[in-house]
Order: structure tokens, then C-alpha cells, then sequence
């Protein structure tokens, strides 16, 4: 027989959403009980593993010590195999359901979610997606807080954080725009030197604007960024406004912009490599079967831009 296990689920629980909201009177209003119980189950789950889970300062909220940060990484999991072992025990294992956080990338959602959202709807009906579209910075943070499964993202940036695993799904080579009247606008190709005289429409976003500035720095030119929006359609409605010319990644299925301007796309021959778009998600970290579900889905979507 295998021994007792000196904590229960729902002390994880209480502590899970204690170290999450810093405060035993949130957590207690969250969870819906008296702070007292948040209290003594946060109190015993302590005395029971024999560390201190927070520093608790007056005025000043909850902190998770070295130990703590530790146990929330693993109580998450312990906590998602528990809900997987419940279903399986009532019998629903094999509709697989219930809820699946996925961060996106800003400019990425509106060529993902809706194919993957339509399939999911078509092919499992039960899972509900809730979806947090962030820059890159922020979703790295929302998954090492544990608020997302995992992140469609760039690979820019993706290198710096050890913790994080990122699978290649798409490439998004790199292309002009120019207004629709632009001289170079029926050639179909372009070498960005070409443009140097001509402001250029920066997508700022972070670690994208250093990514485009790097492109047009490799020519041996410095970009005249004349124009810098954080919106990947203003970008494209200043183009076509006569206003410059930009360098973008994903390709929208219209030319038309949002204001109703014109662009014209333009391949680049100046041999630049493309973004890799990835799945990232924290290493050691097992995914739930419905969320394995959703990566499978978006390989799917993702699979005829892949070379």
C-alpha cells in the first residue's frame, strides 16, 4: 500500500488562489468562504509539509518564498491530472471538455483563432477556449503565472527564457508594402535598398520593431522610421495612404485596407530568413488532454504554411 499523502486538494486549491491574488481577504472573497478558512488550510498545508509557503507582511499582502514557487508549479499540474482523473471516473473521458486558456499573439489572432475556433466548435464541442492576446513579454508572463496553457507566438524573444519549450508550427517570411500607385508596385519583388530613400511605417511593437529595423539595417541603411503605430492594420491604412512603405509578416486575403486605401504586396529578394510562429509552453509542465486537443488543432491549421 502506498502511504498517506499529508495534504489535500483543496488546500492546494485555497493556496493556489491565495498566491495568486496575494491577499487571505481576496482569496477568501474569490473562493467565496470565510478568510479564517483560507487561513487554517493555508496554516496546516505549511505545518503539514514543514515550510513556509508565504511571507506575510501587514499592509503589504502575501509573497511566495523559494519553497512556495515551487509548490505552485506543482499544484497546478497535481490539480489539472485531478480533474482529469475526475472525468475519467464519471465515465466523460473519452468527449474530452472543460476549459483551455491559450495566449496569442496580438497580430497573430486574426489568422488563427477563427480556423481553429471553427474546428474546435465542429470537432470538440466541449472544450471552451478562453484566449488572452498579448505581445510577447506578457505572454511569457501569463505562463509562468500559469494563467495560459500555452502561447501562439513569434519566436522573437523566445530564446531568452530556458524555461519555456517552443515548437516551430509555421514560417511567416518577410514582404513590402507599398501604396497601390507606387512605382515599384507592379514589379512583384524587392530589395528593400530599393526603398531606402522612403519613410518607413514601423509596426512598434516590441521585439517585431527591432526585427523590421534589423531588415532594413542589413542593407546598410538606417530605416527613416517617419511613422510607428502598435496596430498591424493602421500600419497598413497609413500605406496605402501614400505615407511610406512597411515590412510585414502575415499576409491579410485583401489588398483593401480598413480606411479604404489600396497596398500592393512585394516579395522580398534580399534573402531574409522568416519568423518562425510557435507553440510555447512551460518545459516539465504536462498538458491536459483538451489542451493537447487544441495544439493538435492549430499544427492542423498552421501545417500548409510550414515548407
Amino acid at each position: 500500500m502506498t502511504s498517506p499523502v499529508g495534504f489535500t486538494l483543496l488546500q492546494l486549491r485555497y493556496f493556489l488562489v491565495a498566491a495568486e491574488r496575494g491577499s487571505m481577504t481576496e482569496a477568501s472573497g474569490a473562493l467565496h468562504i470565510a478568510q479564517s478558512a483560507v487561513s487554517a488550510a493555508i496554516h496546516n498545508l505549511e505545518r503539514d509539509l514543514r515550510v513556509q509557503l508565504f511571507i506575510r507582511r501587514r499592509g503589504r499582502g502575501l509573497t511566495l518564498t523559494p519553497a512556495g514557487e515551487r509548490l505552485q508549479s506543482h499544484a497546478r499540474e497535481l490539480l489539472a491530472r485531478a480533474r482529469e482523473v475526475e472525468r475519467e471516473a464519471r465515465g466523460d473521458g473519452e468527449t474530452i471538455s472543460g476549459p483551455v486558456a491559450v495566449g496569442c499573439f496580438v497580430t497573430l489572432a486574426p489568422y488563427y483563432l477563427p480556423p481553429l475556433f471553427s474546428e474546435c466548435t465542429r470537432r470538440y464541442p466541449g472544450i471552451e477556449i478562453d484566449v488572452v492576446e498579448a505581445e510577447t513579454d506578457q505572454l511569457v508572463q501569463a505562463l509562468g503565472a500559469g494563467r495560459i496553457d500555452f502561447a501562439l507566438t513569434y519566436g522573437l524573444g523566445l530564446s531568452a527564457e530556458p524555461e519555456l519549450h517552443g515548437e516551430t508550427i509555421a514560417r511567416a517570411p518577410a514582404y513590402v508594402i507599398v501604396p497601390a500607385d507606387h512605382p515599384l508596385a507592379r514589379q512583384g519583388t524587392v530589395e528593400l535598398a530599393e526603398l531606402s530613400a522612403e519613410p518607413l511605417v514601423l509596426l512598434d511593437l516590441p521585439h517585431s520593431r527591432d526585427y523590421f529595423r534589423s531588415l532594413v539595417a542589413a542593407t546598410g541603411t538606417a530605416p527613416d522610421v517617419r511613422y510607428r503605430t502598435r496596430s498591424y492594420e493602421t500600419v497598413r491604412s497609413l500605406v496605402a495612404r501614400g505615407l511610406g512603405y512597411s515590412v510585414l509578416n502575415q499576409r491579410p486575403a485583401t489588398s483593401q485596407t480598413y480606411g479604404g486605401g489600396e497596398i500592393a504586396e512585394l516579395e522580398l529578394r534580399d534573402g531574409s530568413p522568416p519568423l518562425e510562429v510557435k507553440i510555447a509552453s512551460l518545459k516539465g509542465v504536462t498538458q491536459t488532454a483538451r489542451a493537447q486537443a487544441v495544439m493538435g488543432l492549430l499544427r492542423e491549421v498552421a501545417a500548409p504554411t510550414v515548407p
